[in-house]
């Protein structure tokens, strides 16, 4: 998942594992693409940054005021 600005991006991935020290970890094709989806969606590029990714715009669920705290009920 990326996020910039008032978008989200989940970016397929595949995560290397291995017995070895730093594990798991990713392709650099992989870290290339999170790269490019980030990029992306900081130009405003949402046309470049859906063929990478599903991107979904974020939007506040309440509006905080500084003083009010949330309650369940």
């Amino acid at each position: 998942m990326v996020c910039e600005g008032q978008f989200a991006a989940e970016v397929d991935v595949n995560l290397i594992e291995t017995d070895e020290g730093w594990s798991p970890y990713l392709s650099l094709e992989d870290a290339y693409k999170l790269d490019d989806v980030r990029d992306a969606l900081r130009r405003g590029d949402l046309e470049a940054a859906t063929r990478l990714a599903r991107v979904f715009k974020l939007m506040p669920v309440i509006k905080p005021t500084g003083t009010e705290t949330m309650r369940s009920t």
